[in-house]
């Protein structure tokens, strides 16, 4: 679990990064995502964990930034504890799904194009939460080495579809799965999937994951259709207002 984080951040990358111990401080522009606007709360700090949160706090206050820790595990726990009492929110959970990749899976149903770049209308069809992505998302996104931004054209030409895929080592991380609210319940997600997995295969990789958030129902149901399976979990906690 630990080792597929630190795996994950350097495929979602902030736009700084400072290692502190074991953890991971990290920021994105104005707080562009989460994954990249959070401290990787996995291992040791190096100080007690009291001391590790007025850390935490002074580096993103140093930054203008609300504090933000990723807490995965049953690792951070004790962690967990010190935030929370602190008076830290805690979000709701978030799924880490896996699954092992094969050559001879099914290719997408729809015509995947895959592109090493987010042109402007792959940015546009992209949504963070629902709402359009904001200024310093395309930092974050192109922020590693190996990427691909897969797309589907609907039938009068625009982008209806878009999802982005980036390889590190030896597995496959796809994020930023968007399909337009009249396009859905058509396997566009499965097709977005299927393209970016069999372009991995092709490069070498051999798995696979994305996260999901517990709430979404809908795709949980949909990945565990492609053979995904939960790996761990993980929540955030932000520091109170002010």
């Amino acid at each position: 679990m630990v080792e597929l984080e630190r795996l994950a951040a350097r495929g979602w990358r902030g736009t700084e990064a400072e290692p502190w111990g074991d953890w991971l401080l990290r920021a994105g522009g104005a707080g562009f995502s989460s994954r990249a606007h959070s401290a990787l709360v996995v291992g040791d700090p190096g100080v007690p964990l009291p001391a590790a949160v007025d850390r935490v706090v002074a580096w993103y206050a140093a930054r203008g930034l609300r504090p933000c820790v990723q807490l995965p595990g049953r690792q951070a726990r004790p962690a967990d504890a010190v935030f929370a009492a602190a008076g830290w929110d805690r979000d709701e959970d978030t799924i880490v799904m896996t699954v092992e990749l094969d050559d001879g899976e099914p290719g997408p149903r729809a015509t995947v194009r895959l592109a090493p770049e987010p042109d402007e209308a792959w940015l546009a069809a992209c949504r963070q939460h629902g709402t359009p992505l904001p200024a310093g998302a395309e930092v974050v996104l192109t922020g590693a080495d190996r990427t691909a931004f897969a797309s589907v054209l609907g039938e009068d030409g625009e982008v209806v579809a878009v999802a982005r895929g980036v390889l590190t080592d030896d597995w496959l991380g796809i994020t930023a799965v968007t399909v337009a609210e009249a396009a859905r319940r058509g396997g566009l997600a499965t097709s977005l999937t299927r393209g970016l997995q069999s372009w991995a295969v092709d490069e070498g990789a051999r798995w696979c994951y994305l996260q999901v958030v517990a709430g979404n129902a809908p795709a949980r149901a949909l990945y565990r259709r492609l053979g995904f399976i939960e790996h761990h979990r993980y929540h955030y906690r932000r520091a109170p207002v002010g």
